[in-house]
Parts: structure tokens; sequence; C-alpha cells
């Protein structure tokens, strides 16, 4: 008999966390795991320590302190063109992970089938089969990472419950375009789905185009979650402050499971939060700036080491084809990259199913200060000659 349950035989740990652990076991530089090497806001770690010595140490509310709840209906608002009510269309969960997690939850019953556009952040798999559904997969076709309407069309039926967006995408850096999201939003309708938005890395462009929230088009609002949060732009992954945007119908589900999935997220960090959602336009600007020139410092290394990518539109991630530097096995590469050049990075197969599908991608990632991208990309030049050594 199987001491686990066979809900958790499907799928493994995170390989992301797991590169990282290998990443410190040999002091390799981590451009695997989305998380950067500079800091959150002064002034919002000012407002955490505050909000501890002024003693909201104690729960807050479970869907959210009221302060955050506003604080996010007002910029959903003013930059998605959400309109909410922060007390019945606003949960606040620990990380967009939860906002998911409880999502597919509430809302998605055992035998339902969810469309998902791969490839995929690693926990979207997971999150459908804990639900007891079926995913079904849309290819997001290289190089441009598009997928073909008349495959999504096909991926929808009488059993389909919803589909997942991730735009701008992880791990590919896509941004949809408005054609892309009016096509998925007329086939929700026509099939009566909801679409799970998660819009995590909104912030984050390199595009000539705005964000859109497939929550603003016609006939949307009531059957989208819209699901983000402030660990990306603000620097703070460590702080797990996510949350979901609904209507009150489907908030309320999600506030039943989230309630018993963690209670809420902490308190004093979420008042921090409002604090975050109060900086002025010019915080934007510098974030995007700083990514722009990020991404410009970064993507030219890779290109010299021999890799092949088409650059990303959004988000901080690049999805790499290793083939052309040998590469056929991108588990054995990435753990040779990390032990013998000094570099981490994701490997493709974790973004599909089956993973065979990405054996010849692996996805670095350059949230990083300008100085370690540049010391990555010094070591990323011996790729050629290391991974010739030894084939």
């Amino acid at each position: 008999m199987s001491l686990l349950a066979q809900r958790v035989q499907f799928f493994t740990e995170s390989v992301i966390r797991e590169m990282t652990r290998l990443a410190q076991q040999h002091n390799a530089l981590n451009l695997g795991q989305g998380m950067p090497d500079f800091d959150t806001p002064a002034e919002v770690k000012d407002a955490a320590c505050r909000a501890i010595q002024e003693g909201f140490n104690q729960y807050a509310i479970t869907w959210g302190a009221p302060s955050l709840r506003r604080a996010i209906a007002a910029k959903a608002r003013r930059f998605n063109g959400i309109d909410c009510d922060p007390d019945t269309g606003v949960t606040v969960c620990c990380g967009a992970t939860e906002c998911m997690m409880a999502t597919m939850l509430a809302l998605v019953n055992p035998g339902d089938e969810v469309v998902i556009f791969q490839p995929y952040y690693e926990n979207y798999a997971p999150d459908a089969l804990l639900s007891g559904a079926k995913p079904v997969w849309v290819p997001l076709r290289p190089p441009d990472w598009r997928f073909d309407p008349d495959e999504l069309r096909r991926a929808f039926s009488s059993k389909t419950r919803a589909i997942i967006i991730n735009t701008p995408n992880n791990p590919t850096g896509r941004v949809f375009t408005r054609d892309e999201l009016t096509l998925i939003a007329q086939l929700c309708q026509e099939f009566d789905a909801l679409a799970f938005a998660d819009e995590i890395y909104e912030h984050i462009l390199y595009v000539d185009r705005p964000h859109i929230s497939i929550a603003t088009l016609p006939g949307m609002a009531e059957r989208t979650v819209t699901i983000s949060g402030l660990s990306k732009t603000f620097s703070m992954t460590g702080w797990r402050l996510g949350y979901c945007i609904a209507s009150p119908a489907l908030s309320a589900g999600i506030r039943k499971v989230h309630d018993f999935l963690t209670v809420g997220a902490p308190h004093p960090l979420q008042v921090a939060g409002a604090a975050a959602l109060a900086l002025p336009e010019s915080y934007y600007d510098k974030l995007q700036a700083g990514y722009t020139s990020r991404r410009s410092i970064f993507l030219p290394y890779l290109r010299e080491a021999g890799f092949e990518f088409v650059d990303p539109e959004g988000a901080y991630y690049v999805l790499v084809d290793i083939a052309p530097l040998g590469g056929t096995d991108d588990v054995a590469f990435v753990h040779r990259l990390i032990k013998e050049v000094g570099v981490s990075a994701i490997p493709g197969s974790s973004f599909y199913s089956p993973g065979e599908l990405g054996r010849t991608r692996i996805r670095f990632m350059f949230a990083k200060r300008e100085e370690t991208l540049h010391q990555a990309g010094e070591r990323l030049k011996k790729v050629k000659i290391t991974m010739n050594a030894k084939r």
C-alpha cells in the first residue's frame, strides 16, 4: 500500500525550488527562481515595521485587511479598468500561488476540464490535479509563442470548466494581444467557461501596447477571476501577498477555500502592502525602465553564448533553445550549467506535459542587479567550451 494519496503521485516537488537549492550548494548565480536580488522599496519596508510596532500583529479579516482591499480595488480601477467592490470582490491570499489553488478548489469540480496553454508555470498542472480536474493542453508555438485559434477551439468542449491565462507569460515572456484575448473570451461565453487570469507580471512590459485584463472584455466580468499580487511589482516575493478579483458570487467560494487553506496573509505585511500600492506613478516608470535595462544587458550575453530565443515581450524570463549547443537533455544541461559554469536556470521540461516536449529548452530569469547580470553573462560565455568538452 502506498503511503501517499493518489493526488500527490502525479507530480514531483517544484523543480524551480530544487534548482535553487542546487545553486546554493554549488555557489552558482541563481537565474532560475524568479526572486530579485535587489530590495523592496524602503518606504514599504518602513511601513511594515510601523505596522508591527503599532499592533497589527493579530489576524486580519480572513479575506484581507480593509486598507489593502481598498487599495487593490483602487489600483484595479485605475490600472486594469476593472470595477470591483473591495468588500465583496477582493480576496487577499498568501501569494498568487494560493490564489490560483483556492480558485481551482472553489470553482472547479472533479472531472471538469481546464484548458492550459503550454509551456506553463509549473503550479498550474498540480493545481488542476489536486482539484480533480483534467488539464487540456494547448501549445504556444515557438518561435513567437502564439497559439493556433483552431487548436484552442478544439480544446473547448461541454466538459470545459475554465481556462488559465497567464499574461505576461511565464516562462515565455509572451504578452497576449487584444485579438487573442477576445477569441478566448468568445470561447468562454460560447462554452459557459470561466477564465482564471494570472496577471502577476502586469507591470513588466517591453512592448508598445498596454496590459489588457480579460475581465474588462464584453461579457467577461462575471466569469473571470483576475489574480495578481505584490511579489513581482515590489520585489517582495517573501511577503506572500496575492489577491483575487472576482464577482461577489465567485469570491464567496474563493473566500471559503482560502479561509481553510491559510486563514489569512500576514496582517502587518498587508498594512504595508496598502502603502506599496499608494506609491506614485513614477515608481512604475522606474520599474519599467529598470527591467528594460536589465533585459538589454542580459539577452546579448545569451546570444553570444549560443542560445536561440525570441526576446520576451513581458515578465522577466526568457525561454531559450539549447539544441544549438548540443543540448538534448534539459535537466542534465542545467545541472552542468550550475556545477561547471556557475549559473542556474530551470529545465524546460518543468513547463511542459509531457516533460519530454521541453527537453531542449531551459528558462533564465533576469530580475537581478545589473552587476549580477554582467557577472552571469561573463560566466555564460564559457558555455560552448564547457558543453563541448564532454560531448
